[in-house]
Parts: C-alpha cells; structure tokens; sequence
C-alpha cells in the first residue's frame, strides 16, 4: 500500500500535523510508519502540489491539508483497482536460483516456507478492535496461505529442473573497457 497515497487520503479528512498523521495511519492500517518517512513524504507531496501548509494549531505544530488536486488523487487512488504488480523478489529469487549451479534451491524453499509459516502461526487470534484492523488481519492471513499454496506448485514445477551455464550468446551492446591513461 503506498504511504504516499494513504496520507493523501487520511489529509483529505481534514488537516493534521505529522505526527498525528503517522498515528492516523496506524490507527487505520495497523501498519508502523516512521515519523521520518511522514514528514519526506508530505515534503514530496507539497513539492509536486498535492499539499499544502494549513498554519499551525494551538501548540505551534504545522498542519497539512490537500490542495485540490491532492483532493482529487486521493479519490482516483481510493477508486481504482490495486493489483499486485512489479517485482515478486521472492519468486525473482526463486527462479534465479534454479537456474545456478550449486544453490540450494530445496532449502531456499525450505526457509521460504518454514518463514511464511510462522508469519501466519503469528496471526493466529489477531484481532483488532477496529473493523479496518480486522480486514487488514484477514488479507495478511488469506496472502500467507495463499504464498503457502503457490510454495506447493513452485516445488511441483522445480523438480527435476537442471541449472545451467552463462549463454555463449553475447550481447552487441555494452560498456568498453576504460583505456589506460
């Protein structure tokens, strides 16, 4: 979930300074964010126009709120589909070593596994007091056991998979040698 995005839209409620606005977010997710990471954030977010400075309140703190267009990134982010996309390190890492001489890709697996494991054994009688909590809670327990799933059919299709050398293929393009000044 992007931090970025999920302070936009918590802004969108109102102004808050940016301590408030790190414990607005792990009140509503569940999730930790560093302080340090608010106040980056809503200095990008004000450099590319999203936010603004609103004043101070009562203890001299400086409040935040959406401009216009920040308004109006929050909704279309709030609206649209998130999918899964980009990099799967995990499974990068995976087919990598599948592909290497020597790794020891059943033990990979094994850590893999005995890790996802404990994270879901760690969600056992999560429970938050906050409907927002308990939705988090489930996704983590459905995305656990679903990487438990996927664990089975990547050692399906690992098996009897032999690693192999470099190509003899060589790219056209690359970086020349420095010459020796």
């Amino acid at each position: 979930m992007s931090v970025r995005q999920s302070l936009l839209a918590i802004l969108d409620r109102g102004a808050c300074y940016g301590s408030q606005l790190r414990a607005e977010y792990e009140r509503r997710t569940g999730a930790r964010v560093n302080v340090g990471q608010v106040y980056t954030t809503l200095e990008r977010l004000e450099r590319d126009g999203l936010v603004e400075g609103a004043g101070v309140d009562d203890e001299a703190r400086v409040l935040w709120r959406p401009t216009a267009a920040g308004r109006d990134a929050a909704r279309e982010w709030l609206s649209t589909a998130s999918l899964a996309e980009g990099r799967d390190e995990v499974a990068l890492k995976i087919a990598l070593a599948v592909t290497l001489p020597g790794a020891d890709v059943d033990g990979i697996l094994s850590v893999q596994r005995t890790a996802v494991q404990h994270a879901l054994a760690s969600t056992a009688g999560e429970e938050g007091d906050a409907v927002s909590l308990a939705i988090v809670h489930a996704a983590r327990r459905a995305r656990l056991e679903a990487d438990l799933r996927w664990l089975d059919e990547v050692e399906r299709i690992v098996a009897g998979v032999s690693p192999f050398g470099l190509s003899e293929e060589r790219p056209r393009r690359g970086r020349p040698a420095r010459s020796a000044v």
